[in-house]
């Protein structure tokens, strides 16, 4: 709000103070094919192999790895109206140079396209399993218990994407 004088009085007008954002282009792909992109993209919060970071623009140049987590992403859609799309996101890398981010990801979830119950019956499954093969002393098994281990990151990432509705 600010003021204005109109006929010998002061009367609050709304000001609109009109900020150019330069936003960064982002590209979201998965096996799967493309997945999300836009180039109005005003931050990407997502976790990395250093920790969870937030993308700006004018970014330093970035490439790193991405674990299974949530992360969400803010951008301006056609009508000029500021977004938030949330995602579960499992291993793969993110690349930032010059306001252009680009992440490959094994695979991503909606969090309009969860679906819990199924996230639930995979994590006890998982977690079944991480038990069964947890004191193992041959090979195959360990590289079972660690597959049970991924699984259970991946279904936690969608849950807690689920805690987000």
């Amino acid at each position: 709000m600010g003021t204005s004088l109109k006929k010998g009085r002061l009367e609050e007008v709304d000001v609109i103070n009109k900020i150019t954002i330069n936003n960064m282009e982002l590209k979201i792909l998965s096996f799967g094919g493309e997945v999300f992109s836009s180039d109005s993209v005003t931050s990407a919060t997502l976790m990395t192999g250093i920790g969870e970071i937030t993308v700006l623009e004018d970014h330093a140049p970035l490439l790193t790895s991405i674990k299974p987590s949530t992360m969400y992403v803010v951008y301006v859609d056609k009508h000029g109206t500021e977004k938030r799309d949330d995602f579960a996101i499992w291993s793969g890398v993110v690349e930032v140079s010059n306001s252009s981010v680009k992440i490959m990801a094994d695979m991503l979830v909606d969090i309009d396209d969860l679906d819990l119950d199924k996230a639930e019956r995979a994590r006890n499954e998982a977690l079944a399993l991480m038990e069964k093969y947890k004191n193992a002393k041959d090979k195959v098994d360990m590289e079972k218990f660690i597959e049970a281990e991924d699984m259970l990151l991946k279904c936690i990432a969608q849950l807690k994407l689920g805690n987000m509705k």
